[in-house]
């Protein structure tokens, strides 16, 4: 067993930052650790803090819990940083999206081809990037060991610009390869007769491999398009794994479009919200649309609330037991019914005490301390696993980790040319362009984005929505940033 300290910046994120705590609660070679829980905003820190001491405590986990709003503090000795934080949050993205479309940008600036996940952004992304930054400095500063878990968005741009620029370990971590799971119960395989690969890069991602009993499973995705597409009917908007446009992807391309990479078409796709309704089915057009993502930002803010009424009902009942029955029943109960079925999964899976989350940082971390392997899919300098992507380009791709590190895979098959030359090359020069604006702090180059954008009528368009932009109270760094000669 190995005790040590996990930061988790950001963990004002209730439902993320109790799947890590539940994962570290489950895993005994992580036994007497310290978790120190960083956020702004005190009134959620303190939800997640009563939530995930009460959990270990009644699972019997030994394990500590610390609150803060410091960042230095919070990583200061610690072994691993899971960095979710987003800066901001979703109410930046929402200015800088009205103002886009005032100018004729809909959906937003930062909407790019290959790119149209909506928290995702590249172009206005100044004080993500500069946070990111400053934390991968602080962890070369006071754990210059410790492993940066980069878990918030865009986590291509964040892992290219900390793996070139600054000498500590990371990685990039995302959940999007469980849409293989999907795919897998869609068509009613039994889990442990497949073997898949997926590779590209951050919501990017292709299934290159799929075999069922040792034969091509390809065949069956075939079958389930020709007979079930047509009565396709998304079950929430994020259900679009099957979705007419993943499809299209994988006419086009050759090889099935996993998780967010079937949100990240090209405008084929996305140039209204009657197309996105063609491609990703009605009555929300995929939750990148402005219905979709309503939707979703309703749900994130209903869910939040009600772990803090949870929170405030332990602290009113604190002999209540929170593995009971009866109070799962209780603590659903706060949820509206919006979202009760969907909080109530949440919390049936952060609750139950032989269940792992699926997300892959606790594995990363018990792998790296205890040499227990475990395979994974992760974001790490590509360094030839994938052939003509250059090699400090960040991949996603399958890995395993024990006590010696992170091991690359060998790809069998390769990904196909086609996608390299028309889906991960493109997406990989969108990267570079956000990394040479924020690099330089030359606005000629968010400039640049927007002239080869096909939304775009006429330069004086272009300057016009950067200036507004970059005019918001909270973008004085990133106006004073891109104002230098």
């Amino acid at each position: 067993m190995t005790a040590v300290k996990l930061s988790i910046i950001g963990a004002g994120s209730a439902a993320f930052s109790l799947r890590l705590v539940g994962d570290i609660c489950k895993t005994k070679g992580l036994s007497g650790s310290l978790v120190s829980l960083m956020d702004i905003d005190k009134d959620r820190l303190n939800a997640v803090y009563m939530l995930a001491k009460k959990y270990a405590e009644e699972l019997g986990a030994d394990i500590k819990f610390e609150t803060t709003i410091n960042v230095e503090e919070s990583i200061k000795d610690s072994h691993f940083v899971v960095n979710t934080a987003l800066v901001g949050g979703h109410s930046y993205f929402e200015k800088v999206r009205q103002i886009s479309e005032k100018y004729g940008y809909y959906r937003g600036i930062d909407s790019q081809e290959f790119n149209m996940v909506s928290d995702y952004y590249t172009i206005s992304n100044y004080n993500q990037l500069k946070f990111m930054w400053d934390v991968a400095k602080t962890i070369e500063k006071f754990s210059p060991k410790a492993w940066l878990l980069q878990a918030a968005n865009p986590v291509f741009e964040i892992t290219n610009l900390i793996t070139r620029n600054i000498p500590i370990n990371m990685v990039g971590i995302c959940h999007g390869h469980h849409g293989v799971d999907q795919i897998i119960e869609a068509l009613g395989l039994e889990k442990d007769k497949v073997e898949w690969q997926v590779a590209g890069v951050n919501h990017g991602i292709w299934l290159t491999k799929f075999l069922y009993q040792g034969k091509d499973a390809y065949p069956l995705i075939e079958e389930w398009f020709e007979k079930e597409l047509i009565n396709f009917k998304p079950t929430n908007p994020f259900d679009d794994q099957l979705a007419p446009v993943a499809k299209d992807m994988y006419e086009f391309y050759g090889k099935m479009p996993i998780g967010d990479t079937v949100r990240n078409g090209s405008w084929k796709y996305h140039y209204d919200l009657e197309t996105k309704k063609k491609w990703f089915g009605e009555p929300w057009g995929g939750v990148d649309s402005e219905i979709g993502w309503n939707w979703y930002q309703d749900r994130q803010a209903e869910i939040a609330l009600t772990m803090q009424k949870v929170a405030k009902y332990f602290q009113d009942n604190p002999k209540a037991k929170l593995l009971s029955k009866e109070t799962h029943q209780q603590i659903i109960s706060f949820a509206k019914n919006e979202v009760k079925e969907e909080f109530a999964d949440e919390i049936y899976k952060i609750l139950d005490p032989e269940r792992k989350s699926g997300e892959q940082h606790i594995l990363l971390a018990n792998a790296l301390l205890n040499n227990e392997k475990v395979d994974l899919v992760l974001n790490l300098p590509n360094k030839g696993t994938i052939p003509g992507i250059a090699d400090d380009v960040a991949v996603e791709i399958p890995v395993y980790a024990d006590k010696n590190g992170i091991h690359h895979y060998k790809l069998d098959p390769q990904v196909p040319e086609r996608i390299k030359k028309m889906y991960l090359i493109p997406r990989i020069m969108r990267m570079e362009w956000a990394l040479e604006a924020f690099l330089t702090g030359d606005r000629r180059v968010l400039e640049e984005f927007l002239i080869r954008d096909p939304r775009t009528k006429s330069y004086d368009q272009v300057v016009k929505v950067v200036d507004e932009i970059l005019a918001l109270p909270e973008n004085e760094e990133m106006r004073k940033h891109y104002n230098k000669k």
